[in-house]
């Protein structure tokens, strides 16, 4: 599979250091590898899919561009959720396929569907609270993540009594209804997620931390494999909680 990378920070040379390692995929295109470049749309095009890992600020005007030019993508950058609507209305319009998520790496994918049973069982105990807390790298740039938004989503499905999400300081007392999310912003981790059940009685405690990138790259390229050559437009997360991508 011809690969063209859409960033070159982090997450794009993690990408392709493990492309290299591999014989069944190559690199055609590498965009921004410098602080200058423009997007390379005419190295996009020898591609049979494009993995974008930027920022959310490029993200719309990216898969505008790369699916004008008909190559399927996978959005790796995150934050940008709130304009998915319009992203869906470019794809079906341009007749191309994309996969976005929230996370790639296939740990913390096993890790929602843990978080969704836990807050099943335990929301049929109503001694039990819930609360989550994540802590990234100085360098990221939204908050809370967006495997947090998931993570919290994915509570709030389950446990019925939470119906509200809040993310940020409470100089207050917390309600019953609400779920609250805490970030942290510190140092070189790479990505850090609790869940917190707790009663009079004990607690349980649910965490998944990422050790490096390699996961976020493994999981990039296996939705890569899924959407060439296919149409519409599909959230990872879906996708790995079907067993459509293993």
């Amino acid at each position: 599979m011809k690969i063209a990378l859409i960033g070159y920070g982090n997450m794009g040379q993690e990408l392709e250091d493990l492309i290299k390692e591999q014989k069944h995929n190559a690199i055609v295109s590498i965009s921004y590898q410098n602080k200058n470049d423009v997007l390379d749309i005419k190295g996009i095009k020898k591609a049979d899919v494009a993995i974008d890992f930027t920022s959310a600020e490029l993200v719309l005007e990216t898969i505008e561009k790369v699916s004008s030019v008909g190559v399927p993508f996978v959005v790796g950058t995150t934050g940008w959720y709130d304009q998915l609507p319009i992203v869906e209305k470019i794809v079906k319009e341009k007749n191309t396929g994309l996969v976005y998520g929230k996370n790639f790496s296939l740990g913390a994918n096993i890790f929602f569907q843990v978080v969704g049973f836990a807050s099943k069982l335990l929301s049929s105990y109503g001694s039990y609270d819930v609360a989550g807390f994540e802590m990234h790298h100085k360098g990221k740039k939204d908050s809370p993540s967006g495997t947090a938004k998931k993570i919290a989503s994915v509570i709030m499905e389950n446990f019925p009594k939470k119906k509200k999400l809040e993310t940020g300081r409470l100089d207050r007392q917390i309600k019953e209804d609400e779920l609250h999310f805490a970030s942290v912003r510190a140092g070189q981790y790479f990505g850090h997620h609790e869940v917190l059940f707790d009663s009079k009685a004990d607690e349980i405690k649910l965490v998944h931390t990422a050790h490096n990138r390699r996961g976020f790259a493994e999981g990039a390229l296996l939705a890569a494999s899924y959407i060439h050559n296919k149409k519409g437009i599909f959230a990872f997360e879906e996708l790995f909680a079907k067993g459509v991508i293993v």
